[in-house]
């Protein structure tokens, strides 16, 4: 089967009947709109070009991308912080915050400690370094997929360890 040479605006022509009818489906508009923004940011950092049927490969990847993050959320809630009640947010005083932050640190330092070592390297190097899952795979030699179950690890760990953390 041939390649097809596809530009950046024949890929983009698929996201708004994509987005729209995977909100459909999901009902959150913004997950299925995330899900499809981190499709085509996986195809503009890789090679578009190698990508057979790219309304196929959108579409399976909106898919997965959904299913992720309702499974995300199922496992880890995330609720932003301009959401929160007043009383619900995780300040302390100026006289307690440098012994509050030393402590979460320690315990965080602790935590990550009990981890194997790929969970931790995964962990490091995308929630504090800032590194996509794609260069971490690449970096450690190993599949996406296995970079997402160690962080998926790493977060379940560190949830139930600094729980005492949370309002």
């Amino acid at each position: 089967m041939a390649r097809f040479n596809v530009s950046l605006k024949s890929w983009l022509a698929h996201y708004h009947a994509l987005a729209e009818t995977w909100g459909r489906k999901v009902g959150i508009h913004e997950d299925a709109e995330d899900a499809m923004q981190d499709a085509v940011l996986r195809i503009l950092e890789n090679d578009a070009a190698a990508i057979d049927d790219p309304r196929a490969y959108l579409r399976r990847s909106v898919a997965n991308g959904v299913i992720d993050r309702h499974r995300r959320n199922a496992i880890l809630p995330v609720l932003p912080l301009h959401e929160l009640e007043e009383r619900e947010h995780p300040m302390v005083s100026d006289l307690e915050s440098e012994v509050f932050s030393r402590q979460l640190v320690d315990d965080l330092k602790t935590a990550l400690a009990e981890l194997p070592l790929s969970c931790q390297q995964v962990y490091v190097r995308h929630r504090l370094e800032g590194w996509t899952h794609a260069e971490i795979a690449r970096a450690m030699g190993i599949s996406r997929a296995m970079v997402e179950k160690h962080m998926t690890r790493a977060l379940q760990h560190l949830n139930r360890k600094l729980q005492k953390y949370a309002p």
